[in-house]
Order: C-alpha cells, then sequence, then structure tokens
C-alpha cells in the first residue's frame, strides 16, 4: 500500500474531512460541526486526537457576534504540513538524476558531500562524550529524520545500522549515491571518519560504519 492511497484512506475519515478543511484555513469547532454535520463535543473529540498527533493546533480566537466569550481557532500545525506532500521524492531525484548527468563523478561526489556537511549545520551540533555517546547522537538524527537506527559499538569498527528502509528509500533506490550526503552528515556529528555500507536496492537500509578514532 503506497502512502498516497494512505494519504486519501485517511482524508475519507471524519478526521481527514476535518484536516481538509483546516488546510483551507483556520476554523472554530462550531463551523467545523455545521460543515461536515457533527456534534461540537464530536468534533472536539477528532480535534483532541489530531492534537495529541500534532497535526492540528489551536492558535489564536475568533470573536463572534454577540456577548459571549471569543471561539478557539484551530489550524493545521506548521509541522504536519510536510506530511500531505509527495513531491519531495520525485523531484529530489530528478535533481540527482540532473546532477549525475551534468557532473563528472568526483564534482557530484564533492557536491553531495557538501549538502551533508549544510545539514549538520543547520540540524545537530558536533556530538561531544565518548565515542558511543558521539554514535547515539548520530543515530538519535537518523531518526528524528524518519529511520530506525541502533548502535552496534565494535574495538575494531562500530556501526549505526538501520532497522527498517532508509527514510531516503524512494530517492536512494535510484541513486545510491545520496548515502555520502548522510555519510558526511554523520562524520560531522560523530566527529569521526564514515563510510556508508548501506544496503541498496528496492528496500535500501541505511550502515554506516564509523573509525574508532577522530
Amino acid at each position: 500500500m503506497t502512502a498516497l492511497s494512505l494519504t486519501r484512506r485517511f482524508l475519507e475519515t471524519t478526521r481527514g474531512r476535518i484536516v481538509s478543511l483546516l488546510r483551507r484555513g483556520a476554523r472554530t469547532v462550531e463551523e467545523l460541526a455545521t460543515t461536515i454535520g457533527l456534534s461540537d463535543n464530536a468534533v472536539r473529540s477528532h480535534l483532541s486526537g489530531l492534537e495529541r498527533d500534532e497535526i492540528v493546533r489551536q492558535e489564536g480566537v475568533r470573536r463572534l457576534p454577540g456577548a459571549g466569550k471569543p471561539a478557539a481557532l484551530y489550524e493545521i500545525h506548521p509541522d504536519a504540513e510536510a506530511l500531505f506532500s509527495r513531491a519531495y521524492a520525485p523531484v529530489l531525484t530528478a535533481l540527482l538524476e540532473e546532477i549525475a548527468q551534468q557532473l563528472p563523478a568526483e564534482r557530484s561526489d564533492a557536491l553531495l558531500r557538501a549538502v551533508g556537511r549544510r545539514l549538520a549545520e543547520t540540524m545537530a551540533r558536533p556530538a561531544t562524550g565518548e565515542l558511543d555517546e558521539r554514535l547515539r547522537a548520530g543515530a538519535a538524527l537518523l531518526n528524528a529524520l524518519g529511520g530506525d537506527a541502533t548502535v552496534e559499538l565494535g574495538e575494531a569498527r562500530s556501526f549505526i545500522r538501520g532497522c527498517a528502509t532508509c527514510p531516503l528509500s524512494a530517492a536512494v533506490s535510484q541513486r545510491p549515491e545520496l548515502c555520502v550526503a548522510v555519510e558526511a552528515l554523520l562524520a560531522e556529528v560523530v566527529g569521526n571518519a564514515v563510510l556508508s555500507r548501506c544496503e541498496h536496492g528496492a528496500r535500501p537500509r541505511c550502515c554506516f560504519e564509523v573509525a574508532p578514532a577522530a
């Protein structure tokens, strides 16, 4: 089942209809209830679950005619907007295809590594502490990006290994060289040399070997 079909199925539910309305603009409980044909309490129950999942949030109020306190306004949580987009993977894949066609391999590699270092500047500070602590920080960053990574410590070499499909699988399955960007990102965070040992194919999995010495 594709992510797109899951989204369509969700949008056909009551909560999905509420989300669709809120994507078009902030609304009060009463406005949502009137449009969907539910009671105010039923809408509040759905909103509570959507708030818990950080899909919607309460933001501001609307003053209604007559006496009484202002009505709370609900809107889509800013962090949730990306969940509804299916543009990132095809655009990223097309961009990588153009880079591969227009640049020599060494320049393409250097560009992707620069992307990884730039991501490190914006997403995480270099980790501190012993190697195991820094490795856990690297794994936590991958998990924050949608991965499911664990740390494997060894005397000769250690690994940050993905237990589930790579969070960039839609692009990596077609352009495996994208892994070097993540390699550079982890090297900046961990502070040690990092080498991609990722599994590629239809369901790629992350695996990054980390040198024992900085």
